[in-house]
């Protein structure tokens, strides 16, 4: 089996494959964590590619579902970037917060200081990037980059993952 891409559906038992893994898949569907793919090499999303095909990609994704692509950049090992969000017109806000629910415990397992994306959708507002948490970092006309500082403060776990936290810990 190669090593390199892993499935991880216990976040308490996955722990030290996603703490030594740089790039990932989080996956979550009809409001659920479904599963974390690592992956050997990061996402690299053009900005042409996301305006061309995003809105007919977004149209044609079936179900209830959600992939965040993420990468710890060699330069930068105290950070994650959210490369990609891959939804469909289906996708509940439910299933997308699980997914950014899952990153953070993520930050957590990685100790991570801080979490960087840039929008390239109009439909996520700044407003609500600050409800969740981010902030506009650097501010610029053209592009949204956001930051979700942490540096060994973490927000507190969701219910639902303490539960999920509390079985993976029973098969032991």
């Amino acid at each position: 089996m190669d090593r390199r891409f892993e499935t991880v559906t216990h976040l308490g038992q996955g722990a030290d494959v996603l703490r030594r893994r740089c790039h990932g898949v989080i996956e979550s569907r009809d409001g659920r964590f479904d599963r974390v793919r690592t992956r050997r090499w990061p996402k690299l999303p053009s900005l042409g590619g996301v305006i061309l095909f995003g809105q007919i990609r977004h149209r044609l994704i079936a179900g209830d579902r959600c992939r965040l692509f993420y990468d710890q950049p060699r330069r930068h090992a105290n950070y994650l970037a959210v490369k990609y969000i891959d939804s469909g017109k289906g996708t509940s806000y439910q299933t997308f917060r699980r997914a950014l629910e899952v990153l953070d415990e993520i930050a957590r397992i990685k100790r991570t200081d801080a979490l960087l994306c840039e929008l390239a959708t109009w439909s996520i507002t700044r407003e609500m990037m600050v409800r969740w948490g981010w902030e506009p970092h650097p501010v610029s006309r053209w592009r949204r980059h956001y930051i979700r500082r942490f540096y060994g403060d973490y927000p507190p776990r969701p219910a639902w993952l303490e539960e999920h936290l509390a079985a993976a810990a029973e098969w032991h």
